[in-house]
């Protein structure tokens, strides 16, 4: 493996000979992989081919020791272009030729068709197009806030540059001065639609300095300029060190194969067998070669070990418990704040690296996190109004050994980012994500701001833990409990001040002896008559519907499910014996919990009498009391509804 110190003012005739032999052997593997596989995506990966080579000779990255801890970072925001990235890497010894090209694109195996971890050498799952540099800042605040000197390379394609994220991405890293940042952007000015200036007219080169970043532009294909653009970034030899730098690129796709140059057909497009014949004997390679490897491919196991790619561990003292009183009437957002600032002053020590990280997007008052940024300033950002770029960058921090809170409205925080909460889960990443102002609870803000449709996206989110706290009281306890749990973990709240559930003896149900465990209910009263299931915004309301029914004789149980995910099955499999369950929920019917626990009984068999209360449309805009009156969601109509169950 050639290792170049940026130290130089430029390469030597040897070197630059040693970078056109490599290129040739490179694109030699990404010609056989993709014909190979019969799918892939060869244009691409040919023109970012130089780029791709410069950066892992100059990056401190180690193919004995891929995920070292003091590593650099190279991203590769533009996915598709695997079968390049897989060949400099197999030319820079992180993996032997042979089962990238015999296992490319093949089921189970690790050489996927878009960049994974799995493949010693790649830091980021990529192919969703626009989301790389957001990791990428994330990986740079990171190494800042442990005041490693570390560099973090990210290598995106140009029409990627359409997208709204990545000019997120850029603002953020000159917000917070990521000068350990360098985007690479492979220029060739085709995508799959033709000529990117037709699919979607845009200034790249004006746009990057409009942001504020340093800017070279070099031609992309010539090893020498490349090398000499990266040394002066590495070396702070820029308009302004504090700032991110962005080399601009100009290059060719299909670059050294004269039939493919410029064509954007090739853009994702394998070359038939006489095509990639053609292309191995312009490079200097046996065409006959692919006849060969194609017989060999068709008996080959899919056997190349995974690389292991979780989060680093990150060591939380806990918190103390905070218990409200009966008497007190706040929300449970406020009782968020309080625990995150609990965690802070416990965790985040002055003169140390802070642990514990908070992000939000312009609703620092409204998630309550004013307190934790008084405590921990270094360790809050302020994302402005970009929660695609802040779900990302969230994600990304939170591999990096430090436990990370997301928090902004359910509607921002779920719905609108779900794709980016999709890559994360896909990369293994440990976020918290803290959504308040879920519902109609909401209220007054109206339609587009009530989040009822969040848990049919989340339950999506394979690795998604999902908690939906009853009051302040359970808001505390679960919130220290995540703090020490790995992985994704949602946590959903309301706006509106609810009141302390409380047991029959009037104290707080969820008391310093309460312990929350995940996959249960809390079985707050009990009664033979049938159950009530609730979570949420929509407990107080449940209770005093419980209350309404025991003044009418009939005595119920009443379950609250704050753990929706990982599911309670036992105590739902001890409720289906009462026979006649009503679900209420501020939530849509059909994708609620109401139609998860339908499921749960109609796979297991189990007959019960069920009935589900939630909403059926879009509420409107109005007080939360009246709009859930309007819903049948208020305690008259609970406790009707439950009565008319019983009769039926």
């Amino acid at each position: 493996m050639l290792k170049l110190s940026p130290s130089k003012d430029a390469l030597t005739p040897e070197e630059i000979s040693f970078f056109n032999a490599a290129f040739k052997r490179c694109a030699r593997r990404i010609i056989l992989a993709t014909t190979l596989a019969g799918s892939g995506h060869p244009g691409g990966s040919l023109s970012s081919l130089s780029l791709l080579l410069m950066v892992y000779a100059l990056a401190k990255v180690d193919p004995k020791n891929p995920r070292a801890l003091d590593r650099d970072r190279v991203v590769v925001s533009h996915g598709h272009i695997s079968p390049g990235v897989y060949s400099v890497l197999c030319e820079y010894g992180f993996f032997p030729e042979e089962p990238f090209l015999m296992e490319f694109r093949r089921a189970g195996s690790a050489f996927a068709g878009h960049i994974e971890q799995a493949v010693p050498g790649v830091e980021w799952n990529t192919g969703n197009l626009g989301q790389g540099l957001s990791a990428a800042c994330g990986m740079a605040m990171a190494l800042k806030l442990k005041g490693l000197p570390n560099k973090v390379f990210c290598l995106m394609g140009d029409g990627e540059q359409q997208k709204g994220q990545v000019i997120e991405a850029r603002r953020w890293a000159v917000k917070f001065g990521l000068n350990n940042l360098i985007a690479l952007i492979d220029f060739n000015k085709l995508q799959i639609g033709g000529n990117i200036t037709e699919v979607m007219p845009q200034k790249i080169k004006e746009e990057i300095i409009a942001t504020s970043w340093n800017l070279f532009e070099v031609d992309g294909n010539n090893f020498q300029e490349i090398y000499q653009a990266l040394s002066k970034a590495l070396k702070g030899e820029v308009t302004d060190p504090t700032k991110p730098t962005a080399i601009l690129a100009h290059t060719v796709m299909g670059r050294g194969i004269s039939f493919m140059e410029n064509d954007p057909k090739w853009h994702g497009s394998a070359l038939s067998e006489d095509l990639a014949k053609k292309a191995l004997q312009e490079l200097g390679f046996a065409p006959e070669e692919l006849d060969s490897l194609k017989e060999k491919r068709k008996n080959y196991i899919v056997s190349f070990p995974h690389q292991p790619h979780d989060p680093l561990p990150v060591k939380i003292e806990p918190a103390s418990p905070v218990i409200y009183s009966a008497e007190k009437k706040t929300d449970c957002r406020s009782a968020y704040g309080k625990a995150l600032l609990n965690l802070a002053v416990k965790n985040n020590l002055s003169g140390e690296s802070p642990k514990i990280l908070g992000l939000t997007c312009d609703l620092e008052g409204s998630v309550k996190m004013t307190d934790f940024k008084k405590h921990s300033p270094s360790a809050f950002f302020e994302s402005g109004i970009q929660e695609h770029h802040t779900a990302s960058v969230a994600g990304a921090l939170s591999k990096e050994g430090f436990l990370v809170f997301f928090s902004t409205f359910g509607v921002f925080g779920i719905d609108e980012v779900y794709n980016q909460l999709r890559l994360n889960t896909l990369n293994k990443t440990a976020l918290k994500v803290v959504c308040t102002h879920l519902g109609a609870d909401v209220g007054e803000d109206g339609p587009t701001h009530q989040c009822i449709d969040y848990l049919g996206l989340l339950f999506s989110l394979q690795d998604f833990e999902i908690y939906f706290p009853a009051d302040p009281n359970q808001t505390d306890h679960i919130l220290r409990y995540i703090s020490l749990r790995p992985g994704n973990i949602f946590v959903g709240m309301g706006r509106s001040k609810v009141p302390i559930l409380l047991k029959e003896d009037g104290t707080p149900y969820f008391d310093e002896n309460y312990q929350f465990r995940p996959g249960y209910a809390d079985w707050i009263r009990k009664g033979n008559r049938g159950a009530i299931l609730s979570y949420g915004n929509l407990m107080p309301y449940a209770f005093k519907a419980w209350e309404l029914l025991k003044e009418s004789g009939l005595e119920v149980s009443l379950l609250n499910i704050a753990s929706i995910k990982p599911f309670p099955e036992r105590d739902l499999l001890e409720v289906a014996h009462l026979k006649n369950l009503l679900i209420v929920e501020d939530h849509y019917v059909e994708t609620g919990l109401g139609a998860r626990i339908a499921s749960f009984f109609g796979i297991k068999g189990i007959q019960v009498n069920l009935k589900l209360l939630g909403h059926k449309e879009p509420a409107s805009s109005g007080s939360p009391a009246d709009l859930f009156r309007r819903a049948g969601l208020d305690p008259e109509s609970i406790a009707q509804a439950f009565q008319d169950l019983i009769n039926v």
